[in-house]
């Protein structure tokens, strides 16, 4: 009997249908949901410039919501505008009935999302937006109901063909609720001039927050360093000390020249003590400055095959970042 994957033996359905058959099924999904994007985008017009702008008016917050396959849509699209610089938070609509409508202000936005336009336990928060003037974006498939015809702002999903084929299960419906969600997030976002650093305040753990750090939110302040003309005998006992196998070596106006590494006190053994640390010392270290981007320090150190890198503005060192500082941010 053929194995399936995960060395699974096939039954003898399986077996007739063939993994060519679920392949098959697999693109048709994809391709089907495609088409109804790209229904989607060539329908775009006026509506959403309006929703766009109407977002941009409030000084509030944008109040996400729908029911079902569209509130798990919706938890995602309001995790989007909120972390991309529109603030946004989802409520659920059975939990708004029953006391979270005092979430919605008059300073909101509401976006509610409904394949239908016609779900039941949208009516309460629909109503409340009506009673307070608050403005609202509705997305449906259906240009004439319930929700659509309530909102200052009508979004029409495409008639496209569900994924499934008998148009029961909610595929390419909430795929295309999905980008649209994203389309709106990503035209706030450019129009606020939302930079890497405005998302890594916003979105600070994790991988994404990693990749973001700056040198200066991970160096230490308190570094190894040596006056160029201190003797070797100070020099090995602020590498010892600082624990980070180096020092830096400082001329008289407190510029970073040169660093002692391992390197150079091998290269020194003989006479190491007689020597001052200018005479041991690499010159022109490699530096980085305290804005870089920590990933940069990162990919220079192993590309160097080092371990430290002095951080330093102006010439002046500001910090020291170790590479073992890299690792525990996530870096890799």
């Amino acid at each position: 009997m053929p194995r399936g994957f995960a060395g699974r033996y096939l039954g003898k359905e399986e077996e007739a249908f063939g993994l060519n058959d679920y392949i098959e099924t697999a693109r048709r999904v994809i391709r089907t949901e495609i088409r109804g994007l790209d229904l989607l985008a060539s329908g775009l017009g006026p509506e959403f410039l309006a929703a766009v702008e109407t977002i941009l008016g409030s000084t509030g917050r944008v109040i996400v919501s729908g029911m079902g396959k569209s509130g798990h849509v919706g938890r995602k699209i309001a995790a989007t505008l909120a972390s991309t610089g529109t603030p946004a938070q989802f409520v659920h609509p059975a939990e708004a009935s029953h006391g979270d409508l005092g979430m919605v202000t008059r300073a909101d936005v509401a976006l509610v999302l409904s394949n239908s336009g016609e779900t039941p336990e949208l009516a309460d928060l629909i109503a409340h937006t009506r009673r307070f003037q608050i403005p609202l974006i509705g997305v449906a498939s259906r240009p004439n109901s319930t929700l659509l015809r309530q909102s200052d702002v009508a979004l029409v999903l495409p008639a496209a063909e569900e994924a499934c084929g008998n148009g029961i299960v909610p595929t390419t419906s909430t795929t295309m609720t999905l980008a649209l969600g994203d389309a709106l997030a990503i035209a706030l976002m450019e129009h606020r001039e939302f930079t890497p650093e405005h998302f890594r305040t916003f979105h600070p753990g994790g991988k994404l927050g990693a990749l973001l750090s700056k040198v200066g939110d991970l160096m230490h302040a308190d570094m190894p360093l040596v006056d160029e003309n201190a003797p070797m005998t100070d020099a090995l006992l602020v590498i010892s000390q600082k624990g980070y196998g180096v020092t830096g070596v400082t001329d008289g106006s407190g510029h970073l020249i040169g660093i002692i590494t391992d390197g150079d006190l091998r290269r020194h053994m003989q006479g190491l003590l007689d020597h001052s640390a200018a005479e041991v010392m690499t010159p022109q270290p490699r530096v980085i400055t305290p804005d870089a981007l920590a990933e940069a320090a990162l990919a220079e150190m192993q590309d160097r095959k080092i371990t430290c890198l002095f951080a330093v503005e102006n010439g002046t060192p500001r910090g020291i970042l170790h590479i073992h500082d890299c690792l525990r941010a996530g870096l890799v």
